[in-house]
């Protein structure tokens, strides 16, 4: 039988929800990103040169969704364009991203804490 103790409560919210980041970022990634950048190539703006490939834009745009009020420095992507074309949907993804990672890594560093090397 199987004992429900803190270690295996920890790494069983760790795992849930490092798969639910990672169908986090899929989506995010093929409906909100895709869509941005979209909108943003028919004003000729493309993506940052920056982020060839890695996804590293992605929580730049969720945060930027997330909190509209953000200074426009503060972000290595086009904060007035991602504004402009965000919707709805959108800031549900962004939401659900961002939670599910800080679930993962608040699991992690508690994990790591009472378990991890001495």
């Amino acid at each position: 039988m199987l004992e429900f103790t803190l270690e295996v409560w920890l790494m069983s919210i760790g795992g849930i929800s490092f798969l639910l980041w990672g169908i986090g970022i899929l989506c995010f990634g093929r409906i909100t990103v895709r869509h941005i950048e979209r909108e943003m190539g028919k004003e000729g703006k493309e993506p940052p040169v920056w982020d060839k490939g890695i996804g590293g834009r992605f929580g730049a745009y969720a945060l930027i969704i997330l909190f509209p009020n953000i200074k426009r420095h503060a972000s290595l992507v086009d904060v007035v364009a991602t504004k402009r074309y965000a919707r709805k949907i959108d800031w549900y993804l962004a939401l659900f991203l961002q939670i599910t990672f800080a679930v993962f890594i608040v699991a992690a560093g508690i994990a790591y804490y009472l378990y991890g090397p001495e």
